[in-house]
């Protein structure tokens, strides 16, 4: 099997770099970055095309575009991107002439709305993106709870992304868990992105530059995932001047610092939460002692521009959180965080062919360690990830643009698990009650995709991507297509189908992410498969409003829900029931991204179906997170320079739940006490009360010693409503009564922000 393998990596190898050396343009070619004239930051998605004809493209990840197989002439060019000025210059091209065009622009408050929208749509007929959302990172930054604007917090307004509850902030999109969603940090994967045990994101937006989510069918560039892509870019910095941030919050403060250095930039962020500091000036009632606890994270990057080709960047990602109780004889510690390093070369072959290597570990981990009377126990558990990845991206010519690229990855499991009561492991005296347990796994990828565009209606996408899984010692297959036909000026119809693998699970709890433990697909469970089919209208009936319109339906089969029942295992198959499921429904989402008026609102009915022969006694039943209506609403208004107000809000179905029957009690001859068992009903059969919520926020923006300054007030769940976190049984009594555990009530908050300049 591994000759096999080596084998189908030399042709593709060949094959990419007979592609190179060939890779040179024919005709003329205008290519080149698009930067922030004030800070040299490279902007991602910029529209840049020539006026009055067909030729046009977006900037990609690191901001680069490249148009080819120009005829000679005279033309317009133009550059727009939400926020800045657009940019027009007129250029003369002939005789296969190869122009390196780097291009400045300035912000601006007032954006040519009408402008962005017409070059927006001449570039989007040259691509087919499926399901993907784009929102101006402004915009999610005014989306907040507590003060703190948070990037899944802001995502979870989208339409078809649904939570276990208002305080996870977990993504379940079109009815895919957490686990299934590929979440990537300047293209490195991120294993846990949430702080507070899932309250929060691990994504500092002050370090974020720019989010796209695809919530299905994306491309064949993507995989090891069944559900979506979340593609997170980074600041580079401040390239021109030094400049900071400084921001007070009532739950965390964070900090930034940006500026020139060598060749290029640095930008270094922080935010940490300070109860532990508060504690210290408290004084504590030893029979009720307040327990520690914290959280930060930390971004740091730094880009260098070795040649006009060449772009070298470094980049690291760390975050922590930490929960500490010492009283009424037990002491416990708990602790997550992840850490992540980057290297990341970007060259440019020529005007028409673009390459990135990036070489990356990530390392998350969680762990337990807990004493009470002298009995000691222990759970650590971790993943190590080390990839390296090499993309190419080929613009063949004005109809054609190919992708390909090499993906290579080793990943370490550790479980460490001690309930033997000895503080040292190796001193205790069964093994029964120690594991551990370390595994090994390596994946191997190449994928192909090509872009061609057969006139100025219809545009299809074609992908491949490979996979060897070492592990299974087993090869997948993943065919993707995409098409889009123009049927009216306004109007785009697509059509999305693909087949997705993932390997990896996750052991987990849908309200408690501290102790999420992932493990590989071994000999002893399937590799989970899903298979996507979509059908999209894009229109815009409004001048200055988009609407789409998505019907989808995807099919899931070799998923997984943790063995609550597994007390010890050493295989997949041990902790994890194996069943299918298929999601289905469609979404509706307007929105305004332009303008002092933005927003958007959104709809979404679903359907989400689970069958595992353990569970339910092998018949169908809706999970926990299936919510089968979903409307949101999120407005922004920009009063003036200094005035901001926005809101956000939510109505859904509630969430399902499992009922109860009867109550049984045992009791022995004479005694008139013993425990009560609850005898459920169907599971999930049952639903909690409809969940909605409206927050507020406002700020106001002036300057202290001509440092421009925020102040922001925000009203989380404006009219007090309290939902329902989850519903249980009270037995004590001898009647039985139902308990609701509620979740949180209105929230004021003051936050501060100084930039320094």
């Amino acid at each position: 099997m591994k000759s096999i393998l080596l084998k189908n990596i030399s042709v593709i190898l060949i094959f990419f770099v007979v592609i190179s050396l060939s890779a040179i343009a024919s005709g003329n070619t205008v290519s080149g970055f698009v930067k922030d004239k004030e800070t040299g930051e490279t902007l991602v998605g910029s529209s840049v095309y020539f006026l009055n004809t067909n030729y046009g493209t977006r900037t990609n990840k690191s901001g680069f575009y490249s148009i080819v197989n120009i005829p000679d002439g005279e033309y317009t060019i133009q550059v727009t991107y939400l926020g800045y000025s657009t940019y027009k210059e007129k250029i003369k091209i002939k005789n296969n002439q190869s122009i390196r065009k780097n291009i400045e622009l300035t912000p601006s408050k007032v954006e040519g709305e009408e402008i962005i929208v017409t070059a927006e749509r001449e570039v989007e007929k040259r691509q087919i993106s499926i399901s993907k959302v784009e929102v101006p990172v402004q915009q999610l930054k005014e989306i907040k709870i507590g003060g703190e604007a948070d990037l899944f917090r802001a995502l979870q307004y989208l339409p078809g992304i649904l939570t276990s509850s208002q305080i996870s902030s977990g993504l379940y999109i079109r009815g895919g868990s957490p686990d299934q969603n590929l979440i990537l940090l300047d293209g490195s994967i991120v294993y846990n992105p949430t702080h507070v045990f899932g309250f929060f994101s691990t994504f500092n937006t002050d370090a974020v530059k720019d989010v796209e989510l695809i919530k299905g069918g994306f491309n064949s560039e993507f995989g090891g995932r069944l559900s979506s892509v979340l593609q997170i870019t980074q600041k580079d910095g401040n390239r021109n001047d030094y400049q900071g941030n400084v921001s007070i919050g009532v739950i965390s403060s964070r900090a930034s610092v940006e500026g020139p250095i060598g060749r290029g930039s640095f930008f270094v962020g922080g935010r940490r939460t300070y109860l532990d500091l508060i504690k210290t000036f408290l004084e504590e009632d030893p029979e009720s002692p307040i327990p520690d606890f914290g959280f930060y994270d930390l971004n740091a990057k730094i880009t260098q521009n070795i040649t006009e080709n060449d772009i070298v960047s470094l980049s690291g990602f760390l975050t922590s959180d930490n929960f500490d109780f010492a009283g009424s004889g037990m002491d416990f510690n708990m602790d997550v965080g992840n850490q992540l390093g980057a290297f990341k070369w970007t060259h440019v072959f020529g005007d028409n062919l673009f390459s990135n290597v990036n070489a990356s570990y990530t390392r998350y981990a969680s762990g337990f360690v807990g004493e009470q009377s002298d009995f000691y126990t222990s759970f650590q558990n971790s993943i190590e990830d080390y990839t390296i990845l090499n993309n190419y991206e080929w613009f063949f010519n004005d109809h054609l643009t190919l992708k390909f690229g090499l993906q290579t990855t080793k990943r370490e499991f550790d479980i460490e698990q001690n309930f033997s009561g000895e503080k040292d492991s190796t001193s205790a005296s069964t093994d029964a009650a120690i594991t551990n347990i370390n595994i090994k796994d390596w994946n191997h990828s190449a994928y192909f995709q090509a872009n061609y565009m057969l006139n100025d209606l219809t545009s299809i996408q074609l992908g491949l991507r490979a996979d060897y899984w070492n592990l299974k010692d087993a090869f997948t297959y993943d065919p993707r297509i995409a098409f889009r036909y123009q049927l009216f000026e306004d109007v785009a119809l697509k059509f999305g189908w693909g087949i997705y693998h993932q390997n990896l699970r996750l052991l987990t709890d849908q309200n408690f992410s501290f102790f999420d433990t992932w493990l590989p697909s071994d000999s002893t469970v399937p590799i989970s498969k899903s298979i996507h089919y979509i059908f999209s209208i894009e229109t815009q009936p409004v001048k200055g409003y988009d609407f789409n319109f998505d019907v989808y339906y995807k099919t899931l089969d070799g998923i997984s829900e943790m063995n609550r029942f597994a007390l010890e295992g050493t295989t997949a198959k041990d902790v994890f029931y194996i069943g299918k499921g298929y999601t289905y429904g469609f979404e509706l989402f307007a929105q305004k991204k332009y303008g002092k008026f933005t927003g958007w609102a959104g709809y979404a009915y679903g359907y989400i179906i689970s069958e595992f022969d353990e569970i339910n006694k092998g018949n169908e039943f809706n999970p926990k997170y299936d919510r089968r209506n979903d409307f949101k609403l999120v407005m922004n208004y920009q009063i003036n320079e200094k005035w901001n107000i926005s809101s956000s809000f939510v109505f859904q179905s509630g969430q399902p739940y499992t009922g109860a029957t009867s109550r049984v009690r045992i009791d022995l001859p004479g005694q008139t006490f013993g425990n009560s068992k609850i005898v459920n009903s169907e599971l999930y059969a049952l639903r909690l009360p409809p969940s909605h919520q409206l927050n507020l926020s406002g700020s106001y923006t002036f300057k202290i010693y001509d440092f421009p300054s925020i102040v922001s007030l925000d009203l989380y769940n404006v009219y007090n409503h309290r939902d329902i976190w989850f519903r249980y049984y009270r037995t004590v009594e001898d009647e039985t009564t139902v308990e609701d555990i509620l979740l949180l009530p209105i929230i004021p908050s003051l936050s501060f922000e100084i930039q320094f300049k």
